[in-house]
């Protein structure tokens, strides 16, 4: 049974709208393809979705630069120039916020303060206040971290010292100490005392 045929005119429905862009898009596209192999032609498309969406194709082993070139030949018009005008004026953009970044590091080293006026020097003051309070504040709990660090180490040396110290006291108080029952013969274990520790050595 054939189709009926579909009257071409905007569709309300926004997600029947999406779904017949995308499908003939794809469709499109395909055709583009099919276009290029067969007649080898150089074909570019590019699309708009009504989202703002990009989609665009490109025979392959075609570049963009081709393609504007091919355009300009074809076409009185210069694409490149208004490229470069857009391109020219961003650039001009980032040199001024280069220079007034540049200009403010000045400033804050204390470089270049004869062009400002009174008020200007004392916001300047009150930015280095709040940004060396802010320094401050931050060093401060870094060296608090760095000292309680310190500590928590400290505390489990100790703990270490109390643990080996008591450790080596039971093996003192031990009359067996020194002796393994394993059918080797070995010499009595000597203990020493030095500087309140007790150091064992076999002889």
């Amino acid at each position: 049974m054939a189709r009926g045929k579909i009257q071409i005119k905007r569709i309300e429905n926004n997600t029947n709208r999406q779904v017949t862009y995308s499908k003939r898009r794809n469709g499109l596209f395909k055709k583009a393809n099919e276009l290029t192999v067969l007649c080898d032609a150089k074909v570019s498309i590019i699309m708009f979705s009504s989202t703002g969406k990009y989609h665009e194709y490109i025979s392959p082993s075609t570049t963009h630069k081709e393609m504007y070139d091919h355009y300009q030949q074809a076409k009185p018009c210069d694409l490149w120039s208004s490229h470069y005008e857009k391109m020219q004026e961003k650039l001009n953009k980032l040199k001024e916020v280069n220079s007034r970044l540049r200009r403010e590091i000045r400033y804050r080293i204390g470089e270049s303060l004869n062009d400002l006026s009174y008020e200007k020097l004392r916001e300047l003051e009150d930015d280095m206040d709040t940004s060396l309070k802010i320094i401050r504040e931050r060093k401060y709990k870094q060296i608090s971290g760095q000292i309680e660090t310190a500590k928590k180490k400290k505390r489990n040396g100790e703990l270490v010292n109390r643990n080996l110290l008591h450790a080596f006291d039971e093996l003192d108080e031990d009359p067996q100490f020194g002796f393994v029952d394993n059918g080797v013969d070995y010499e009595p274990l000597i203990g020493l005392q030095n500087g309140g520790h007790h150091v064992f050595a076999l002889i």
